[in-house]
């Protein structure tokens, strides 16, 4: 499975992943919908970046947790990226759990890296990112590996806060991507 390769076929992610060790964020990742979508969108012959609604980068800054700090991030992605034709949202992982139980209406730990962040999308196998190194390479961010995302299998992620949200997202993959399985939640 070439998922890299998928992400990088979409012009945007390219884009982005060159630009990111620009921002001057500790940790900072392309994730989400744009990396692992790019594998389903090969899957299904459409082009890469067909359905990508938004491009998301984590980064982890634990020394400042104020809105202000995180905003200056975001100001300076807004300018580096304001040419791409594309909704960028940047977000500091070290700060979700102080915004994120008023938003979704659940509980949510304090993490200690952007792959932690990672780890804790609703279905397993969109728990992908891409991290650019100092040598040029993008080191691969998968904490439950690829398996499930190249058998097309969704499965809920117990790690994630907000797991009553997973048969709607699943549902709405599988109706864009109607080869994916959803697996059920386990009733107690």
């Amino acid at each position: 499975m070439d998922l890299i390769g998928a992400a990088l076929s979409n012009p945007m992610n390219r884009a982005i992943l060159q630009r990111l060790p620009l921002l001057g964020a500790a940790q900072v990742c392309l994730v989400a919908g744009c990396v692992y979508q790019a594998w389903w969108n090969r899957i299904a012959g459409q082009p890469a970046q067909a359905q990508v609604k938004d491009y998301d980068i984590f980064y982890f800054d634990d020394s400042d947790l104020s809105w202000d700090a995180e905003d200056k991030v975001i100001q300076r992605g807004r300018a580096l990226f304001a040419d791409l034709d594309g909704l960028i949202e940047i977000r500091n992982q070290a700060r979700v759990h102080l915004w994120y139980p008023q938003r979704f209406g659940a509980p949510y730990p304090q993490l200690t890296s952007a792959a932690d962040g990672i780890a804790r999308f609703l279905v397993r196998c969109t728990c992908v990112g891409l991290m650019p190194m100092g040598d040029g390479s993008l080191k691969l961010i998968a904490p439950y590996g690829l398996d499930e995302l190249e058998q097309g299998l969704l499965r809920p992620n117990e790690n994630a806060p907000s797991l009553h949200r997973y048969r709607d997202k699943a549902m709405s993959y599988a109706a864009r991507w109607p080869f994916l399985k959803i697996e059920e939640i386990a009733e107690d």
